[in-house]
C-alpha cells in the first residue's frame, strides 16, 4: 500500500485540478449504514420499499418516520479523517470539486465548501406542490420534533404553502439532477485527476465517471476497501480504509 499511496501523492502533486467522487464507503468509516442488504432493514422493511415515490404516496408517514431514524443516526455521527483529508485537499488546489453520492451533509460538517450532492441531502425537505427546498441550517422545527401518534400527518409534514413535504433526497426510480451533473461533468472535462473514493463503481450514471476522467486524460487514483469494476482503468487502485488511505497521501503532499 505504501508503494500506492507514493505513486498517488506523486500525482496529485503534478495536478492543478481535481475532481474527487465520494461513495458509501466513506460514510461507512463514520459508522453510517449503507441502507442496503441487512444494514438497511428498518422494522422488516428495506430501502428499496421505501425510498419510492410510490412508497411515499402511499403512506408518507412512515416513510418519514424511516427517515427520521435514519436522520438521528446521522446526527449522532461525526466526519472521519477521510472527510477531513479531503477539507486538506481542498486548500491545496484552486480548481477543486467534490460530487458525492452520500446524502448525509458529513462533507459538509468536515469543513468541505466545493460540493455538488448527486443524491440530495437527508436533512433537506422539499414540498411537492410549490417545489421549494428547505436548507438543513434553516429547516423547519416540525423535521426535528417529536410527535404524538395520534396527530395528523398534515400537522407533521406541511409546507407553509400547505403542500405535502418529502426529503429532498433521489428515491429509486427518480432522475438525479441534471444541473448538478452537468456542472459535475464540465469540471471533469477540465480536471486533471480524479479520485475516486468509497464507492463500488456500479451504481449509474456515477459508475461512468472513471471513464470519461480517462477519455480526457485526467489521472486517476481509486481508494475503496476491495478491488471494483472500475479498478482496471484507474492508474493506480489503492485498496485499504479512505480514513486512513487519505490522509496519509496529504502528508506526502
Amino acid at each position: 500500500m505504501v508503494d500506492q499511496i507514493k505513486t498517488a501523492a506523486a500525482l496529485l502533486a503534478r495536478a492543478r485540478s481535481l475532481f474527487v467522487l465520494t461513495g458509501a464507503g466513506i460514510s461507512a468509516e463514520s459508522k453510517i449504514p449503507t441502507f442496503r442488504g441487512k444494514d438497511g432493514l428498518w422494522k422488516n422493511y428495506s430501502a428499496t420499499e421505501l425510498a419510492t415515490p410510490e412508497a411515499f404516496a402511499k403512506d408518507p408517514q412512515l416513510v418519514w418516520d424511516w427517515y427520521r431514524w435514519r436522520q438521528e443516526i446521522i446526527r449522532n455521527a461525526s466526519p472521519n479523517p477521510g472527510h477531513y483529508a479531503l477539507v486538506e485537499l481542498e486548500k491545496k488546489f484552486d480548481d477543486f470539486m467534490i460530487l458525492t453520492q452520500n446524502v448525509d451533509n458529513l462533507h459538509q460538517r468536515a469543513g468541505s465548501r466545493k460540493i455538488l450532492e448527486l443524491h440530495g441531502n437527508i436533512f433537506k425537505t422539499r414540498c411537492l406542490s410549490c417545489n421549494k427546498i428547505t436548507d438543513p441550517q434553516f429547516s423547519s422545527p416540525l423535521m426535528g420534533e417529536e410527535k404524538g401518534e395520534g396527530e395528523k400527518i398534515s400537522d407533521m409534514l406541511q409546507c407553509q404553502c400547505g403542500g405535502l413535504l418529502r426529503p429532498d433526497v433521489v428515491w429509486f426510480g427518480e432522475p438525479i439532477p441534471q444541473d448538478i451533473w452537468q456542472t459535475s461533468m464540465e469540471f471533469l472535462s477540465t480536471a486533471d485527476a480524479a479520485l475516486i473514493c468509497g464507492t463500488s463503481g456500479v451504481v449509474w450514471p456515477a459508475a461512468a465517471i472513471p471513464q470519461i476522467a480517462k477519455n480526457n486524460n485526467a489521472k486517476i487514483i481509486e481508494i475503496n476497501l476491495e478491488p471494483t469494476p472500475i479498478s482496471s482503468l484507474v492508474d493506480t487502485s489503492i485498496i485499504g480504509k479512505s480514513g486512513e488511505v487519505l490522509p496519509a497521501i496529504v502528508e506526502r503532499l
